[in-house]
């Protein structure tokens, strides 16, 4: 056995392990002989019984192409462990085909062990999506990994992963402690628990913290802080948490925006359970989201920009299998959102830390959480009001911080913004107060400019920096908001009326032509729909971003009824579905720039009939918009 922890202590990624839990797998390991050179596995066939550990040896690996060639050779030689990619990220299907040659020798670890290592230690399971994603940039090995329909099933659209409720899978009990526990009764608590996570409670049982063994390392013992400290001065916050109904992808979606790795789930206005982001990656390890996590992992603008090329890829696999255009919409935005959060991190690398505080916000579909799959740059800075003396500077620094940031978004592939809405443009990057006039002006003085700005800016989002900057804009916005100024709600309401569906007096597609070609602007036909439903979001405060989730809280206000609120959202994300398709087949199939012009000679008779009635929706919503905002039903 003990000749057994000495291999495992050269063999990536067990080297990374404690001694103790390498003796646990010491005597699980089955081991296996090779006399002659056999087929061990066989791509996107043999399933793992685990992963294997060459001792002695080697194992040839390639794909076999159509004509059974062998392609992307590697050979492995003793220490190399395989297998734990295949298990993690292609349902447990061998994700290339290996020859052991005679004379092999090989320690298998059973799959349920593997995958119990890989939940409990996040170092262990990082390497294998970082392994992924490294591979990913090889254009052979990503060539081949498309191909296998078990992959496409696995890692591309995890149909349980958008089906499944968290309410449905099993989650961890809290294990807690009062914030004053001493730091070495915590560590206890979590030993005797059995725990590597623990929350910390405040004087009233309220979570305000946890702590784990990572917590302990960083924060304790690398600082030599005394272990009778309270455990609460070197805890980890904040909490996110998530409700038992929400889907599983929501959650992994929320833990890459908030950078959280543990979730709390809340039932019935209580904390019921946790969740790990290794547990739900573990188990749903096949879907877009560990693409998300290859992105984070990216390091070089190139290799950023493979990644959002990669983009129409997913989003054509996703509507394939019939995933709802909303949580396409999310992926994409969650890749995007990843993407500049590196880059900003880059440039600050680069330039050193800001002067002030500041808020890195992005607006317009972005802000909405509605990217397509043309997409520019929509985005803006707030940063922290300085004495006069500092002014000068501090806007300079963020002038050309913002200028390097839009540079780098461009060259991966985020265009500039032709109508100048970026935080490179000086109009769009100042202090706190004057962003506070700024949207007072918009509503104080209302005219059609205007009215486009703060629509614009209406559908802001934090993205980086400090969020209690952004919050405290909104809270002034709630105030002004509440003030009476029917003119601005008119002028709002008008720009919302600017687009109309495109249908004939005879109730046909309106079209235009470009070239020989009959086409109408999905893009336009979409407008009228964010817009009224943001007139009616401002009306009431509504602070959702997303059009979807504004139409939802809409309904719990009972301004819309359960049946306008199912023909809205359906209309909204059918045309956004055709939209993204159309997008991904000129990116893909025909090799062009995508854009949001819809052929009318490619659709069905039965998506012509489907549009129409979605056109009609939106013209009677625009009816009413009219009658309630600007006393006009015909102008």
């Amino acid at each position: 056995m003990s000749n057994l922890i000495e291999v495992l202590k050269k063999a990536a990624p067990f080297d990374i392990l404690p001694e103790s839990v390498l003796r646990g797998i010491s005597e699980s390991l089955v081991q296996t002989s090779y006399t002659r050179d056999t087929l061990a596995y066989r791509q996107g066939i043999t399933e793992l019984k685990g992963v294997d550990i060459i001792v002695k040896g080697e194992y040839e690996t390639f794909f076999y192409d159509a004509s059974e060639n062998r392609r992307s050779i590697e050979i492995h030689h003793p220490i190399y462990c395989f297998g734990g990619i295949s298990i993690l990220l292609n349902r447990r299907k061998a994700l290339k085909s290996v020859m052991a040659k005679k004379g092999t020798v090989v320690y298998n670890l059973p799959r349920k062990e593997f995958l119990k290592i890989c939940q409990a230690y996040e170092d262990f399971f990082q390497y294998y999506t970082t392994d992924f994603g490294k591979r990913m940039l090889d254009e052979e090995f990503s060539h081949f990994v498309k191909t296998p329909a078990s992959f496409e099933e696995s890692y591309i659209a995890a149909e349980q992963l958008y089906s499944r409720k968290i309410d449905g899978i099993t989650y961890k009990d809290i294990v807690s402690c009062p914030a004053n526990t001493p730091i070495y009764k915590a560590a206890k608590h979590m030993a005797d628990n059995r725990v590597s996570c623990l929350f910390i409670q405040d004087e009233n049982q309220n979570i305000i913290g946890y702590a784990t063994d990572m917590t302990l390392r960083d924060n304790v013992i690398s600082k030599c802080i005394d272990v009778n400290t309270p455990i609460g001065e070197v805890m980890d916050n904040p909490i996110v948490s998530i409700s038992y109904q929400a889907y599983l992808y929501e959650a992994v979606l929320m833990m890459f925006s908030t950078k959280t790795r543990y979730l709390l789930v809340e039932k019935d206005g209580r904390y019921v359970g946790f969740l790990s982001r290794n547990r739900i990656l573990s188990e749903q390890g096949q879907s877009p989201l560990v693409f998300i996590q290859s992105v984070k992992l990216a390091e070089t603008i190139e290799e950023l920009r493979q990644k959002w090329n990669y983009v129409p890829e997913i989003i054509k696999q996703l509507l394939g299998r019939g995933i709802n255009a909303e949580i396409t919409n999310q992926v994409i935005t969650t890749i995007a959102d990843t993407i500049a959060i590196k880059i900003i991190g880059r440039v600050i690398r680069e330039m050193g830390e800001p002067p002030a505080k500041f808020v890195f916000m992005v607006t317009g579909s972005e802000g909405r959480k509605e990217q397509t799959l043309k997409t520019d740059q929509d985005n803006a800075i707030i940063y922290e009001d300085k004495a006069n003396e500092q002014r000068e500077m501090v806007r300079k620094y963020f002038l050309t911080f913002a200028t390097k940031v839009s540079d780098y978004l461009n060259e991966i592939g985020f265009s500039y913004c032709e109508g100048g809405y970026m935080a490179s443009n000086p109009e769009w990057t100042h202090s706190l107060s004057h962003w506070k006039r700024n949207y007072k002006k918009w509503i104080e003085e209302s005219v059609p400019e205007n009215a486009i700005k703060f629509s614009t800016f209406f559908d802001c989002r934090f993205l980086y920096g400090d969020k209690n900057i952004i919050e405290e804009l909104k809270q002034f916005l709630e105030e002004e908001l509440q003030k009476p100024n029917d003119r601005f709600f008119a002028f709002t309401a008008k720009n919302a009326l600017q687009y109309e569906p495109p249908l004939t007096f005879f109730k046909n597609i309106k079209t235009e032509t470009i070239g020989k070609t009959e086409v109408f602007n999905i893009k336009n036909a979409m407008t009228p729909i964010v817009d009224l439903v943001r007139v009616y979001a401002l009306q009431k405060r509504i602070y959702q971003e997303n059009t979807g989730e504004r139409l939802k809280k809409l309904m719990e206000m009972e301004v819309f009824t359960p049946q306008q609120y199912h023909e809205l959202y359906q209309s909204y994300y059918y045309l956004m579905a055709l939209r993204l398709e159309n997008q991904a087949n000129q990116i893909l199939v025909e090799k062009s720039e995508p854009n949001n012009y819809i052929r009318i000679n490619t659709l069905t008779k039965i998506e012509k009939a489907t549009l129409k009635e979605i056109f009609k929706t939106i013209s009677n919503f625009q009816m009413g918009i009219k009658m309630r905002f600007t006393n006009n039903i015909l102008g």
